[in-house]
C-alpha cells in the first residue's frame, strides 16, 4: 500500500485519526525512552527535582483549558514548520544518544514534542501552546557538573550571608569556606543546604506566576528572574536562624524534623515574598489588585466553554510523521544498544607504593563519597620521604564510562567547600613531562585555611589528553564519544603541605620532582588514545 492509498483510507475513517496521533506520541516516547527513564529516575532520587512530576501535568492542564482555541490544520503545507522542528529534535536526540549528553536528549524530546504539536495545530496553535510547552524545560535536570558548580557557589554565598546574620545577633562566629564555627559547635553547610531545593521549584513557580500576571513584559521578566536572589536571601536567613538556635540550644536545632520543617517554612516565605513583589508591581501600574487575584487564569480562555472541542481532521502530514517516527524508534534501538569501548588497564589496587625514595601508604574513601562520585576505580596514597620529612597526597579517580551522570568532579569546586580558600590559581605547562606524546598541562592552586597552607596540582587525563578546564572536558567527552565511542577518563590530584617558613617555590619543586616519577607509572592505569580493547 502506497502513501496515497493509505491517506485515502484514513480520510474515510475518523477514529483511526485519533489512534494515529496516540501512536505518534507512543513512538516519540519510545524513541527517547532511555533519556526519559533517566529523567524520571532523577525526579525520584534527587530532591532538588522532586517537583518534576508536576511540570508535565501543569503543562497539559494549561493546554486543556485552551483546547477550544485550537483547530487541527487541514492543509499539508501548514505542517512544514512542525516537521522542521521534529527533524531538528530527532537529530539532536540522536546526537545526544551517540554521545554522553542525556540532557541534550531530554531537551531534544521537548523540541520534537513541540514539532508534533505544530504539525497538529499549525503556527497559530503553537502561539497558543508556546508557554505551556516552554514550561516543560523546568522538568529537565541540569547536567551533574553544572549542578555541582552551582551548588558549591550557592553554599559559599549562603554561608557568608548566614554568618553575617548570626553576627548581627551579637554572636561570635568564624567562617571557613562553608563551615560555620560557633566555638562550641561547628555547622557545615552541605549540598542539601545550598538552596537548590528551593531554587528549582521556586523558578518553576515564578515562571507560572509571570505567565499569568497581568502586567508589562519587564515586570514579568523581573518576577521570574527574582527567584534566584529570593532563594539565596531566604536560604541564608535560614542558615543564620539555625546558627542562632544551635548557639542557644545545641545541635538538635539543626537535625531531624525541625531542620526539614524550617526548610518548608522558608520555601513558603519565598512564595509569600514572590506574591508581595507581584502586588507591588500591580500598585506601580496603578491597579489595586487583591492578593488572591494576582495570579488568575484569564476569563477569555474559558469564554467559549459551550463550544465543542476541535474535531480531529486528517491530512497527509500524519502519515509522513508516523513513517518518520517509526524510523526514529528503530534507529534509537541501535543507539541504545551501542556500548562504550572499555580500554584495558591495570587496577589501582596494584599501583606501586614505592616511587623512587617515596614510600606510600593507601587510604580509602567512605561509602558516602563513593556513592556521590560514582567512580569505577580510585587511588588515594600518602607518599612520604622519611629523610626529608616531606609528604605528598596522590589521588586519582578513574571512570571507565562517563555516561549516565557519572563524571569527574573538579577539585576547584570542592576545595572551598572544605573551608580552604584559593589564594592563587593558574595553569602550568611541562614540556619535559608527556602524556601520549603531548606536554603535560595542569592546574596549580595555593589554598589556605587558617594558618595551614597547601599546594595543589591537578589535571583531567582524558583519552590521551591532559585538560585543565572542566568545560573542555565535556566538549572532548562529547567529541570522543561521537568519533571514538569512548568516554573513559580520570582526574589526577597532588597535594603537599607548605610549612609556615617554607618558600612556595620549594613546594613546587617537590611536587614536580614527584610528578616526573608518577606520570610514567600512570600510563598503565589510565588508558591513552592508542589503548583500546
Amino acid at each position: 500500500m502506497n502513501l496515497h492509498s493509505l491517506s485515502n483510507l484514513l480520510i474515510q475513517l475518523k477514529k483511526p485519526i485519533l489512534v494515529a496521533w496516540i501512536v505518534a506520541l507512543l513512538l516519540l516516547g519510545y524513541t527517547f525512552k532511555s533519556s526519559l527513564e533517566m529523567m524520571v529516575n532523577t525526579w525520584l532520587t534527587i530532591e532538588e527535582y522532586s517537583h518534576g512530576f508536576f511540570i508535565p501535568v501543569i503543562s497539559v492542564y494549561f493546554l486543556w483549558i485552551r483546547r477550544r482555541e485550537l483547530a487541527f490544520i487541514e492543509h499539508f503545507k501548514d505542517a512544514w514548520p512542525g516537521f522542521i522542528l521534529v527533524i531538528i529534535g530527532l537529530l539532536l536526540g540522536f546526537l545526544g544518544g551517540l554521545t554522553t549528553l542525556k540532557t541534550l536528549e531530554q531537551y531534544a524530546f521537548i523540541i520534537t514534542l513541540t514539532g508534533l504539536f505544530t504539525i497538529a495545530f499549525g503556527l497559530r496553535g503553537l502561539r497558543i501552546g508556546m508557554m505551556p510547552l516552554l514550561f516543560l524545560i523546568f522538568m529537565v535536570p541540569f547536567p551533574g557538573f553544572i549542578l555541582n558548580n552551582l551548588s558549591s557557589k550557592l553554599q559559599l554565598i549562603s554561608s557568608w550571608l548566614g554568618v553575617e546574620f548570626i553576627r548581627s545577633c551579637n554572636i561570635m562566629v568564624y567562617l571557613e569556606g562553608n563551615v560555620i564555627d560557633l566555638g562550641t559547635y561547628k555547622l557545615q553547610v552541605v549540598d542539601a543546604c545550598s538552596g537548590l531545593r528551593y531554587l528549582f521549584p521556586l523558578a518553576s513557580l515564578s515562571f507560572l506566576c509571570a505567565y499569568l500576571f497581568k502586567g508589562p513584559f519587564w515586570q514579568k521578566a523581573l518576577i521570574f528572574l527574582s527567584s534566584m536572589p529570593l532563594t539565596i536571601f531566604m536560604n541564608s536567613f535560614r542558615i543564620g536562624v539555625i546558627g542562632v538556635l544551635v548557639d542557644n540550644w545545641g545541635t538538635e536545632m539543626a537535625e531531624g524534623f525541625l531542620h526539614d520543617f524550617e526548610g518548608w517554612v522558608v520555601f513558603l516565605l519565598c512564595m509569600v515574598l514572590l506574591f508581595v513583589e507581584m502586588w507591588l508591581f500591580s500598585r506601580l501600574s496603578g491597579r489595586k489588585v487583591a492578593f488572591n487575584e494576582l495570579v488568575l487564569i484569564p476569563s477569555e480562555w474559558s469564554a467559549d466553554a459551550k463550544q465543542p472541542s476541535p474535531e480531529f481532521k486528517f491530512n497527509k502530514s500524519i502519515v509522513l510523521l508516523l513513517l518518520l517516527l517509526v524510523c526514529s524508534s528503530i534507529a534509537s534501538n541501535f543507539i541504545q544498544e551501542r556500548e562504550d569501548i572499555i580500554p584495558a588497564r591495570k587496577a589501582f589496587l596494584n599501583f606501586p607504593l614505592q616511587l623512587g625514595k617515596w614510600q606510600g601508604r593507601n587510604d580509602y574513601l567512605s561509602q558516602y563519597y563513593l556513592d556521590e562520585l560514582k567512580l569505577t576505580d580510585y587511588a588515594i596514597i600518602n607518599y612520604a620521604q622519611p629523610e626529608s620529612g616531606s609528604s605528598i597526597n596522590f589521588y586519582s579517580a578513574y571512570y571507565q564510562s562517563q555516561r549516565r551522570g557519572a563524571a569527574v568532579h573538579s577539585p576547584k569546586a570542592c576545595m572551598p567547600g572544605d573551608g580552604w580558600q584559593i589564594t592563587d590559581f593558574g595553569q602550568r605547562n611541562f614540556p619535559d613531562i608527556t602524556v601520549d606524546g603531548n606536554p603535560l598541562e595542569l592546574n596549580r592552586a595555593v589554598i589556605q585555611k587558617g594558618e595551614s597552607k597547601q599546594l595543589v596540582y591537578y589535571w583531567f587525563q582524558q583519552r590521551g589528553r591532559t585538560i585543565t578546564n572542566e568545560y573542555l572536558v565535556k566538549w572532548y567527552l562529547f567529541y570522543d564519544a561521537l568519533t571514538m565511542n569512548r568516554t573513559d577518563g580520570a582526574l589526577i590530584r597532588l597535594v603537599t603541605s607548605v610549612g609556615n617558613a617554607e618558600d612556595i617555590e620549594k613546594a613546587d619543586q617537590r611536587l614536580q620532582a614527584f610528578m616526573r616519577q608518577l606520570v610514567p607509572e600512570l600510563q598503565a592505569y589510565i588508558p591513552g588514545k592508542l589503548t583500546a580493547k
